[in-house]
């Protein structure tokens, strides 16, 4: 009865915050007959499709395969949702909890009542800076920024641009893959402003990876330096906000500009030559190491790990499998459809029908 309470309490907490627009995908019905029950927050919606088009898709059809009850729910950037979807799900009985945090301090406090009530606790795609998750599951992160700066390399000698002011728009602050994405490119790109052979330009974190807002900011670098030559963008949202504003000014296709995360849309402004690369992380395995992972500690298993990531916020290792990402061109574009990532539906629009056929997409 006093669990039956809770959730009654807790689902009133989650409509009075206003998030009628968080979707769930169940299964079962919270561990009757005893299965192992997974629960799932996903970020949001609008600062990648990602989190909606795969993540879910995938988490769910190995969950399901597993034949382990399963709820995935998106607290679409709202914190106090996050809180309440998790509170939630530790009330129903979850036997693991796999988060993808909005911000280290939301998701410590969602991850440290996990843990004080015997949850199993995964961070998904972004650690938890001082928290207490038991595992960590992502891709090699300072690899996709470090690939974006190789990127971008490769595309300003491409276009012959002397001396170019690099501008880099970095996703959010308190997203701690936005810093090691920027570790990643600032490596490749400091020797080359040391030496003189780049310039560095205006350099701005973009608030909740917001687009709108990277457009803004983007309009303003080019306001106070026009001759910026070549842009890191942090992935292909952010990315695609400034080739809309290089469009304005007739410079789409002469600034290369990077992104990350193989969207569709990415994958288009590069068949169209306004966006340089992107990096393809294939969320397909992202979600199946964690779902395997979680599905294994619902179960009462030991988690089967192959490194471990340093928290330097709350100074300890943590167990975690860390992915490959891939650097995507014009030249392999068709590799990310081939995989089924995207399909080329998604892509090969009307507009961009004949581009696909050059690049051998079908």
């Amino acid at each position: 009865m006093r669990r039956g309470i809770l959730s009654l309490l807790a689902t009133g907490a989650l409509v009075a915050s206003g998030t009628a627009a968080c979707t769930a995908n169940v299964s079962g019905t919270g561990g009757h007959g005893g299965k192992p029950r997974i629960g799932v927050i996903l970020p949001d919606s609008k600062s990648s499709a990602r989190w909606e088009t795969a993540d879910r898709k995938y988490l769910a059809a190995a969950f399901k395969a597993a034949g382990v009850d399963y709820e995935i729910q998106n607290a679409q950037n709202d914190k106090s949702a996050f809180t309440t979807l998790a509170e939630q799900m530790i009330t129903q009985g979850v036997d693991v909890l796999m988060i993808v945090n909005l911000d280290s301090g939301t998701g410590k406090a969602v991850l440290d009542k996990a843990r004080n009530a015997g949850v199993a606790t995964i961070d998904y795609d972004r650690l938890t800076l001082g928290g207490s998750a038991r595992y960590y599951v992502s891709f090699d992160n300072t690899a996709v920024g470090t690939l974006q700066g190789q990127g971008l390399v490769r595309c300003l000698a491409d276009a012959k641009i002397n001396r170019p002011v690099v501008a880099e728009l970095n996703g959010s602050q308190t997203d701690n893959n936005s810093t090691l994405f920027k570790e990643g490119y600032d490596n490749v790109l400091q020797p080359k402003f040391d030496s003189g052979e780049y310039v560095k330009g205006p350099d701005q974190w973009i608030e909740e990876w917001d687009n709108t807002r990277a457009g803004t900011a983007f309009e303003q670098m080019m306001t106070a330096q026009p001759n910026i030559g070549g842009v890191i963008a942090a992935n292909d949202g952010l990315a695609n906000a400034a080739i809309n504003v290089l469009k304005k000014q007739g410079l789409n296709g002469h600034i290369p500009v990077t992104g990350q995360d193989a969207t569709a849309q990415g994958l288009q402004n590069i068949l169209n030559g306004d966006q340089c690369m992107t990096v393809y992380k294939d969320v397909r395995r992202e979600a199946a190491a964690a779902a395997k992972l979680a599905i294994a500690l619902a179960k009462g298993e030991t988690g089967v790990t192959t490194t471990k990531v340093y928290d330097r916020v709350g100074k300890r290792d943590v167990d975690a499998i860390l992915l490959d990402p891939k650097a995507i061109t014009r030249d392999n574009v068709r590799a990310v459809i081939d995989d089924g990532y995207v399909s080329a539906d998604e892509v090969c629009t009307a507009d961009f029908a004949a581009k696909c056929a050059a690049a051998g997409i079908k």
